[in-house]
């Protein structure tokens, strides 16, 4: 890769080796000071990249955000597994203090919402736009509900 290239990967906030770099640097300070100061720098980097990971969030290996941290929020409560590939726009939140636990290899599509005590298996594919609020086995794919139309509405003959 050029320098060119480079230089336009970090502008444009596509490279988070740095981020991930800081996110365990965060997860191994034993001090008070540190830790906080790590936190806050952590989270310019994240606001930066227009999302945010939760200070306590359990994530295993480094997952893959094809689209940079762009509109992905990570519940501080969150586990995500190693080798998750997440898309823009997904919001892995927290119901009363509990979140999910996604297993390894699981593809999150762009939009899709998980929210609550559930667990996804392992090798999930969750598709744009879904809902999910229940656990999901290993190896399942989730779709959005399909659209509907409905009788009265504007453009009906």
């Amino acid at each position: 890769m050029s320098i060119r290239e480079c230089l336009a990967d970090w502008s444009k906030g596509d490279r988070m080796q740095g981020f991930w770099r800081l996110y365990r640097l965060r997860r191994r300070v034993k001090g008070k000071l540190l830790r906080d100061l790590c936190t806050f720098l952590l989270n310019r980097s994240a606001r930066r990249h227009g999302g945010y990971v939760g200070p306590g969030a359990e994530i295993l290996g480094e997952p893959v955000l094809p689209h940079g941290l762009h509109g992905i929020y990570i519940s501080r409560y969150a586990v995500l597994g190693a080798g998750c590939r997440i898309y823009q726009n997904v919001t892995i939140g927290e119901v009363e203090g509990r979140a999910p636990v996604i297993g390894a290899d699981c593809l999150i599509g762009a939009g899709a919402v998980l929210v609550g005590d559930i667990r996804i298996g392992a090798g999930v594919k969750i598709r744009a736009g879904a809902v999910v609020h229940q656990d999901i086995p290993a190896g399942c794919t989730v779709v959005a509900q399909p659209p509907r139309v409905r009788k009265g509405e504007k453009g009906e003959k």
